[in-house]
């Protein structure tokens, strides 16, 4: 069983093992991540994106009567350079699902990419 929380990962190992469960997570725009969180809310979960390495953190609030800490969810993912606009990642919590769409720079849109005169 895949367990997105449990390590550190690279974005091609993660989709190697989305793609044992759905058919195509990767479209043209960019990448779906569907992630399991039951017991938070959106105010429990982090995203972010540190030096290309997209970090998701959650964690539930402590259940006083049996005095245990509540739910906890870490994920660490690192995207290529210069594939995904990390700065138009969005997010979306919503009954214990998070969803985060990473869009794809299109390829007019790329600053590492430029054409060369031919004399």
């Amino acid at each position: 069983v895949f367990d997105p929380f449990s390590r550190r990962s690279n974005l091609s190992q993660v989709l190697n093992m989305i793609d044992q469960y759905i058919e195509s997570p990767e479209a043209d725009e960019g990448i779906h991540l569907r992630m399991d969180m039951p017991g938070l809310v959106k105010e429990d979960v982090k995203v972010s994106v540190e030096q290309n390495t997209l970090v998701i953190k959650g964690e539930g609030n402590k259940d006083f009567e049996d005095d245990k800490a509540g739910p906890r969810y870490t994920s660490i993912i690192d995207l290529p350079d210069k594939i995904y606009k990390t700065d138009a990642i969005k997010a979306e919590m919503k009954n214990g699902v998070l969803k985060v769409f990473l869009p794809k720079i299109k390829e007019a849109e790329r600053t590492d990419v430029f054409q060369v005169n031919v004399e």
